[in-house]
Formats: C-alpha cells, structure tokens, sequence
C-alpha cells in the first residue's frame, strides 16, 4: 500500500489520539494526598456528584499502529521529528515555532519535508518487499523425463520392498 504524506499525517494524528487514551498506570501521578477528599456538600457524600466520562481504552490493534507510527519518527531528523509530532497532537503553529526555535514558514517546510521524507522511506521498503516476495513461475522442462535407476526398472521377479537383502534360494534356505 502506498503511504502518503497526508495518510502519514492521519496515521499520526491517530497515534497521538491513541497515546492520550492510554491508562495512565505507568506513568508517574505527581503529588497527591492519600486522604480521602473533603466533603464540602451533604449531597456530595452519598455519590450524587456528576460523573466522569467512561475512559475508552484502544484496542490492541490501534496500540500497534501507534507503536508503529512511532518508529516512524526514527527516519528523519530529531528537531522535524518534534515538529512532526507536536502538529500531531494539535498543538498549533505559533506553539510548534516557539518549541522549535524557528519561524512558522521554516517550521510549515521542515514538517512538510518530514512527512515526505517517511512517505518516500516508507514506500521504497514496502516496494523491496513487494520484489522479495513475488514466487517465480516454474519454467517448463523441454527435456526428457529423468528415469528411474536400473534397479527399481529390472523385473526379476524380487521384491522392491527387501532394500538389498539377498533372497536368492543358495543363502540360508
């Protein structure tokens, strides 16, 4: 399958929607109190609080082209692999320019380079895999049948099946 810029740029949008669904159990929590949380409102200890949005968790397949999408950012430059990233996560133009230390035309270019840079290394490896893997056809044999050893074609009324056990009438009849 040919990789575009733009399916590159959707793949990594995904990875990064993905990346923020995770469970947060290995990361680190920050500051916390093991105390259980004030109740400032009668109302509030019986439950009746406003409940938290369900917590979707990705499946295992979009873990793995996360994952994949990561690997991507290996391909080019660290800095266009910042760059690429943080438009991933939505993060906009101005923040991108002041995270990067560049201007916004300079950053749109070094982005746009990045994405075609992985497109390109992308399809030209799936390109060599495309080639190792096509089966070759077997090519017709114009020549004659090989036949078989002279042993298996002699009808002297023996046995095939003795394999060179001698069941001549002289030896131990």
């Amino acid at each position: 399958m040919i990789m575009t810029p733009r399916d590159i740029e959707d793949r990594f949008e995904e990875a990064a929607y993905v990346l923020r669904r995770l469970p947060e159990k290995d990361r680190p929590r920050g500051y916390r109190s093991s105390w259980p949380p004030i109740v400032q409102e009668a109302k509030h200890a019986y439950g009746y609080t406003p409940e938290a949005p369900m917590r979707v968790i990705p499946s295992a397949a979009a873990i793995t082209r996360m994952e994949e999408c990561l690997d991507w950012l290996l391909l080019v430059e660290p800095e266009d692999a910042r760059i690429v990233w943080l438009r991933a996560e939505g993060a906009r133009w101005r923040q991108v320019c002041i995270r990067a230390g560049c201007v916004r035309s300079t950053a749109w270019r070094r982005w746009a380079a990045a994405l075609l840079t992985i497109s390109k290394k992308l399809n030209s490896a799936a390109k060599s895999k495309r080639k190792l893997k096509v089966p070759k056809m077997p090519t017709a044999t114009t020549g004659a049948i090989p036949r078989e050893p002279a042993a298996n074609t002699q009808d002297d009324g023996q046995n095939p099946l003795n394999f060179g056990r001698d069941t001549s009438p002289g030896f131990g009849a």
